[in-house]
């Protein structure tokens, strides 16, 4: 009988059962060999749909395939034991019926052996949460500045700048919560809604671009290592790898053009 302890992944009742307990800890990630560096130190870990403007060079998520979502999903997958996995449903996917979500949600479920889905949108996306919820898939929820809708918004704006909005974005957050989602995402929100909202409702909420109030925080992997030419205001980087990788290749080319690399221990005799 073997003794070896066994790793057993962060679960969606966990998740939840953090409600006003200790901060939630998730970054993004994208490929198999950050996400083993990331499940060491996160509760869960997001395969974005922000994946197509950090890693394809696209102008905004709205063009993210579901494929291209389910193939990095299962990179992550395979890369950690830890921590929870949860992936985006990009745009398009899930918004034209319940049907069509679960479909959907079930084939990421089923082909990354993730742990749970997110999708955009409070009282206009209840419905669909219940519905998939109800069928067995667990929901993410993500209101405020929902990026698949920066065309709708006009951009990437902070929301709640105006006191006068704060019951739609309230109203938001209680119906994914009253929906079934075990989570909610609140981003680019003004801090003082984001922590009204955050004692207003029963499910953990998870900051970015919010406040210090949430019960997690998340952000972009490669925001906060600072290889992101332009950081958003509520970014904090913690490293500086852009610089360092540029400097590490501009050796590496000079070496290559001086006949300095390969060198003795890189030869084989």
């Amino acid at each position: 009988m073997s003794t070896q302890s066994t790793i057993r992944r962060t679960t969606v009742p966990q998740i939840a059962s953090r409600k006003g307990g200790e901060p939630i800890v998730s970054l993004t990630s994208y490929h198999a060999h950050t996400a083993a560096i990331v499940d060491k130190y996160a509760d869960f870990i997001l395969v974005g749909d922000s994946l197509g403007m950090v890693m394809h060079g696209m102008d905004s998520t709205v063009g993210v395939p579901l494929d291209l979502m389910i193939m990095h999903g299962k990179a992550v997958v395979r890369g950690t034991e830890k921590a929870l996995i949860v992936v985006d449903m990009p745009f398009g996917t899930y918004e034209e019926s319940p049907n069509m979500a679960f479909r959907n949600a079930a084939r990421i479920m089923k082909e990354t052996h993730c742990g749970a889905i997110k999708l955009e949108g409070g009282v206009r996306m209840a419905e669909t949460i219940r519905f998939l919820t109800e069928r067995g898939i667990p929901v993410m929820a993500h209101t405020g500045l929902t990026p698949q809708s920066s065309h709708v918004m006009g951009g990437f704006k902070t929301q709640g700048r105006d006191e006068d909005t704060w019951p739609a974005h309230e109203a938001d957050a209680k119906a994914v919560a009253e929906a079934g989602a075990f989570a909610v995402v609140l981003e680019g929100m003004v801090e003082p809604l984001a922590a009204k909202i955050t004692k207003q409702i029963d499910i953990p909420t998870i900051g970015i671009g919010a406040s210090a109030d949430c019960d997690g925080q998340i952000l972009v992997l490669e925001d906060m290592l600072g290889m992101n030419p332009w950081t958003p205001k509520f970014v904090k980087v913690y490293g500086t790898l852009g610089p360092m990788i540029e400097q590490a290749v501009s050796d590496y080319a000079e070496e290559v053009r001086s006949r300095a690399f390969p060198g003795e221990e890189q030869t084989y005799r």
